[in-house]
């Protein structure tokens, strides 16, 4: 039922136009309101939503409360890791709140309370979902997007994503995840690169029963227009703090490993992800991380000289189409004291213990990458049956 409704709009527009869905602008879920609001309009609903959630220059709260919906209908936005207005650093605690704009109610689903309570959504009739993704496992908007999956389908509340391109979805890659790394930055047995939109990876985790106890949620996803797995797409917002533009965004996949190690991922500088080094490495390119509020309060070796490599001008000759890990492979390299290199926290980036055991044990790329190809093919397979765009 639900992929007969995506697909039927999908294609119906090109029907009429007679486009080929390639040669025009992305118009994201957000923007089809003629689909969507008939299906909210008279309901109690409550939102996921945060300062991504947009349509051109509004905030989908403020776009819905002037399109008619009724202020009261609206009765909570549950917000992720960042916050309603983007405005909290990775890790930083989101609080309940209000919202000063709208006066709205702001309910915090990163901390203790990463799941909705059954009383979070009494006397609710639908859950709206709008969060821009950028196709990384460890990001953790998917991860709110399983909780509230599994809310919904437990409390019997239909959940409607509007999906939104994904900015790495031209490739995938990536060891997947095993289930003993599984954490809030990777719940789902999927590629570090997976190569989903939101909304698609929804439907996987419905279709292979990844909610608690093989539940299945009432799921609809209003999808985008004229996008495909691969097609350049810039965010009209940064999706969080840390990832402030469009290269960082395509870097993030391969530096973030670097919070995993002692090496320093460029946080509490202008080029997050887009750089590393450390106050024990060599090299012409320096860099002192400072506190950042709302960006980076407390970043590793603040205030300290860092020595390393600038990425800022890296561009893959073949295009985005790989995770790298010469440069991980080349600061462990580096880095006199090995055997303090990787924290605990690099499994859960990873997904699993080998890509660290591969490293000490001195594998390069070609080699590690052949080793998580047979896991990547079977995923490619199951990926096939969630795919809404060409």
């Amino acid at each position: 039922m639900i992929r007969s409704l995506i697909s039927t709009l999908l294609i119906l527009p090109c029907l009429f136009t007679g486009c080929s869905g390639q040669d025009f602008l992305i118009k994201t879920g957000a923007e089809r309101l003629d689909i969507y609001l008939p299906i909210i309009q008279g309901k109690n609903f409550v939102m996921v939503a945060n300062h991504t959630s947009v349509i051109g220059d509004s905030h989908l709260v403020d776009t819905l409360l002037s399109s008619g919906i009724e202020r009261g209908r609206l009765q909570k936005v549950f917000v992720p890791e960042h916050g309603f207005r983007g405005d909290h650093a990775a890790g930083q605690r989101v609080e309940d709140d209000t919202d000063p704009v709208t006066g709205i109610f702001i309910v915090s689903l990163y901390g203790q309370h990463k799941k909705p309570r059954p009383e979070d959504l009494k006397d609710v009739e639908l859950v709206l979902f709008d969060l821009q993704d950028v196709g990384a496992r460890f990001y953790t908007y998917i991860s709110t997007l399983h909780y509230m999956m599994e809310a919904c389908a437990e409390n019997d509340v239909p959940l409607l994503v509007l999906d939104r391109p994904n900015p790495n979805g031209g490739y995938v890659d990536g060891p997947l995840m095993e289930p003993e790394y599984t954490s809030f930055v990777g719940m789902h047995p999927i590629p570090v690169v997976y190569g989903l939109t939101i909304g698609e990876l929804a439907t996987m985790i419905n279709g292979e029963g990844w909610l608690n106890g093989g539940l299945s949620c009432d799921l609809t996803v209003i999808p985008c227009l004229h996008y495909y797995h691969g097609k350049p797409y810039s965010l009209p917002v940064k999706p969080s703090p840390n990832l402030s533009n469009d290269h960082a965004i395509m870097m993030y996949p391969s530096t973030c490993f670097f919070e995993g190690t002692v090496i320093s991922e460029g946080r509490g500088t202008p080029m997050p992800f887009e750089v590393y080094g450390h106050p024990g490495l060599e090299g012409d390119f320096s860099f002192t991380p400072v506190s950042i509020p709302g960006v980076s309060e407390h970043p590793k070796f603040r205030d300290q000289l860092c020595y390393g490599t600038d990425l800022r001008d890296f561009v893959p000759p073949g295009g985005w189409d790989k995770l790298h890990l010469q440069w991980l492979l080349d600061a462990y390299e580096a880095y006199p004291r090995k055997e303090k290199f990787f924290k605990p926290f690099f499994e859960k980036l990873s997904g699993t213990s080998a890509l660290r055991k591969q490293i000490e044990a001195g594998w390069d790329e070609s080699r590690i990458r052949e080793s998580w190809q047979k896991e990547l093919e079977g995923y490619l397979e199951k990926r096939k049956h969630y795919l809404l765009y060409d």
